[in-house]
């Protein structure tokens, strides 16, 4: 819509920002295009010729011939761009040319071979590698890896089975009806995962024999591991790699992960058992796997999707960076959903293994919080993307889990109480004095174990946490 003079001196007088720039007159076209093009990297934006940089409406003289100059500067932008051109007149034969553009759909623009980028109320050179990673992300629309087709493979070369449960649990969910075949051809089709009798990348991702994609596309590889201690430098307790399509990934991910993780032990008031649970929420944990085996880059040849425990967190790794202008601080926030790999995220919605709305991340957040646990952090670097998952106050061992119920009881309680406790005191909160001669032997036991450690000696020795 064309804007009123009124309209332009209330813009004009906030002044400069990210979606205004201020021109005194039409001489300054490159400039005024060079803007132009900044905008369209970034949020879309108004440039007014015929206005002071100290807001005053000045306007000039405009013709034919001004516009016809004005829209030749313009027309340098590539891929080409349409901004809508507008005169206002201030008073008499003085105007004020308005130059506006939205979002740029085709991002980057670039300006006689450079591309621009707005910073506050400035027009910045876009560096090169982001040029590139914006310029990846707007031909992923067309061109992506997951949708090229694979002549050499063919339905044969796929779990059938798998095929069929997804569409089973997809009906179940109601996130799909039901196509009366269960015929896999039919069913591909129906998932969008054959193009002109082909399949694509992502049908193999998804559903390949374990076999052949090991041998054929070693990015399809689970990575775990469970160090003794907090570094990646620091022992190895447990060290594996899985190939295989993506729910096999996912369903080995998930038993490593119970397998190696211990149970965090509390004692509630009232209750005289120790109630255990799950370290870290195990829904939680299955979003971020999820998520990384969903939006990853797989066009890394060597990349992977890895799982890590260490003492004090536990790390979901994807390879390639985040895309499409995210980052790890949106990704806590509402947001679109814009998987890297639609076709493959598809999927695992029907499946109902994500959501669609953007909430996995949110939901990862809502989830760790209730447990108590603090949010996890999500990192954008070194070429992947990491989720951290954080302990809270107690941090159980491995070796814990070759202890008894009630020696993991007392290790709750230590860990509870950093000043230590006495005998008595344990004994107490466990609430069974009968028991207080194997408590004794129970706290010896944990001392060799080198899990706890005592101060002082008689009724006034302190157990603490080692």
């Amino acid at each position: 819509m064309t804007l009123t003079l009124t309209e332009i001196e209330e813009l004009a007088a906030a002044g400069e920002s990210e979606t205004l720039e201020l021109k005194a007159t039409t001489g300054e076209r490159v400039e005024g295009a060079k803007a132009v093009c900044a905008m369209l990297n970034h949020r879309g934006g108004t440039v007014l010729f015929g206005v002071q940089q100290n807001r005053r409406m000045s306007g000039q003289k405009v013709g034919d011939r001004t516009i016809e100059q004005l829209s030749a500067a313009l027309s340098d932008i590539d891929p080409p761009a349409f901004p809508a051109i507008d005169r206002v007149r201030v008073r008499g034969e003085l105007m004020v040319v308005v130059v506006t553009v939205p979002i740029g759909q085709q991002q980057p623009y670039s300006y006689r071979g450079r591309a621009w980028r707005r910073v506050g109320n400035t027009n910045r050179a876009m560096p090169r590698d982001e040029y590139h990673r914006v310029l990846l992300d707007r031909l992923h629309g067309q061109h992506r890896w997951e949708n090229e087709p694979v002549p050499d493979w063919s339905v044969d070369d796929l779990d059938r089975s798998e095929i069929t449960r997804t569409l089973d649990e997809a009906i179940r969910r109601q996130r799909a009806e039901d196509p009366g075949t269960r015929d896999p051809t039919e069913l591909l089709r129906g998932f969008g995962l054959l193009n002109a009798g082909r399949l694509l990348r992502a049908a193999v991702v998804l559903f390949g024999s374990s076999e052949r994609v090991g041998a054929e596309y070693p990015q399809c590889m689970l990575r775990v591991a469970r160090f003794h201690g907090i570094a990646r430098t620091d022992e190895f307790l447990d060290n594996r790699q899985f190939y295989g399509n993506a729910f096999a990934l996912l369903g080995n991910a998930e038993r490593f992960l119970r397998e190696n993780l211990p149970i965090a032990g509390r004692i509630e008031p009232d209750r005289f058992e120790r109630v255990d649970d799950p370290l870290y929420p195990p829904a939680a944990l299955r979003e971020a796997l999820a998520n990384a085996i969903c939006h990853r880059d797989y066009s890394i040849g060597g990349g992977s999707v890895g799982a890590a425990i260490y003492d004090d967190r536990l790390e979901v790794t994807s390879s390639g960076p985040l895309h499409f202008g995210l980052t790890a601080a949106a990704l806590f926030e509402p947001h679109e959903s814009l998987p890297w790999n639609p076709l493959i995220a598809r999927v695992f919605y029907l499946r109902g293994i994500i959501e669609q709305w953007g909430r996995g991340t949110i939901k990862m957040r809502e989830l760790t919080t209730s447990a108590g646990l603090p949010a996890p952090v999500i990192e954008d670097a070194g070429g992947c993307v990491t989720v951290c998952f954080r302990l809270g106050t107690y941090v159980p061992s491995r070796v814990e889990r070759e202890v008894t119920q009630r020696q993991r009881a007392i290790l709750v309680l230590l860990a509870e109480a950093p000043a230590g406790l006495a005998l008595r005191e344990i004994v107490q909160q466990l609430g069974n004095s009968s028991i207080q001669g194997q408590i004794r032997n129970d706290l010896r036991t944990l001392r060799t174990l080198g899990l706890a450690m005592n101060e002082g000696r008689g009724r006034g020795a302190r157990w603490k946490r080692q």
